[in-house]
């Protein structure tokens, strides 16, 4: 497909879920020529960004982008692209505030962490229009319109079923010309689980001890967060997927040599007091593990711990 097909194929686009990803999505796919609404439950930041755009700092420069920014039922109109970017608790309202926009046949991609997202999207758009992916991609947002980004930016996409291949490439021409390294996945189930992997060995400790990557690398942090990638890789293997154990842990003590004052996203729920993503993580590689009969205690302690922790920031009760 050439160039200017896959502009017209995938210009409007709508971003749903307005924090650090979705925002610097909203931005770079705004700089790169698309028509981009970013939308988004908090009215106050919506508004914010309609008013004053969204500034966007990486190592291309500060600049100022203005995609729209709705509410889900304010969006009315044709859409060629949507993408998710809520947490994966949040996917299934996100997903039912715009159903309506399923009339119009939209490609619906999912970049986020964890599992069960695809899923949710096909239950709306139909599972040959959805996309799945990986995005190792640093985001923060310095104020409720500013995000900033800096080093790589990873994309691996692909079909979430063998049908939805044939949307892959204007997609991924959209994000290269975005300034994401983005490349397609032919397993790209696998890609996931290996995402998976990394964010199970460093969210929930994060969170749990309150730790920054660099305070997590030491004996202690390496040994809890290799067991996490050994568990989740036999998980993987139950259900037919080979993972790189190595690999994953080698990308794990790179993040933590390389961005030493990071917090993992469910450090900063913690101290929020939001709710985190561990059933999607953690949580999601227990479950599948007991039904395939695969032993996961330190994904489950971890998971335990964060539920507790969790519970008791957001004043929920806990089962006996």
């Amino acid at each position: 497909m050439n160039t200017m097909a896959a502009q017209v194929a995938m210009q409007e686009v709508v971003i749903v879920g307005a924090g650090a990803m979705g925002c610097l999505f909203a931005a770079r796919l705004q700089e790169a020529g698309a028509t981009v609404t970013l939308i988004d439950n908090n009215a106050e930041r919506l508004e914010l960004i309609g008013k004053r755009g969204l500034e966007l700092i990486d190592d291309f420069g500060c600049r100022l982008l203005k995609p729209r920014a709705l509410l889900a039922h304010q969006l009315s109109g044709s859409v060629d692209l949507v993408v998710l970017f809520t947490k994966g608790m949040h996917s299934a309202p996100a997903v039912r505030s715009i159903a309506h926009l399923a009339q119009f046949r939209p490609v619906a991609l999912t970049l986020q962490n964890g599992l069960g997202n695809a899923e949710i999207l096909a239950g709306t758009f139909g599972a040959d229009r959805v996309l799945m992916g990986t995005a190792h991609v640093p985001a923060d947002l310095k104020a409720p319109n500013t995000v900033i980004s800096h080093g790589f930016a990873h994309v691996r996409v692909g079909g979430y079923v063998p049908a939805a291949r044939r949307l892959l490439d204007p997609v991924a021409e959209l994000l290269s010309r975005s300034r994401f390294e983005a490349t397609i996945a032919a397993d790209i189930e696998t890609a996931v689980w290996e995402k998976l992997a990394f964010n199970a060995a460093l969210n929930a400790m994060a969170m749990v001890t309150g730790a920054a990557n660099g305070e997590m690398n030491n004996g202690y942090g390496l040994r809890v967060a290799r067991a996490v990638v050994d568990e989740t890789t036999e998980v993987a293997r139950a259900i037919g997927l080979e993972l790189d154990p190595q690999q994953i842990k080698d990308a794990v003590g790179m993040a933590l040599v390389q961005h030493p004052a990071h917090k993992a996203s469910m450090l900063q729920d913690r101290e929020y007091a939001r709710p985190t993503e561990i059933e999607n993580i953690n949580g999601a590689i227990v479950t599948i593990g007991a039904k395939c009969g695969i032993a996961t205690p330190v994904n489950a302690t971890l998971a335990d711990l964060v539920r507790i922790i969790e519970a008791k920031s957001l004043g929920n009760p806990l089962p006996s």
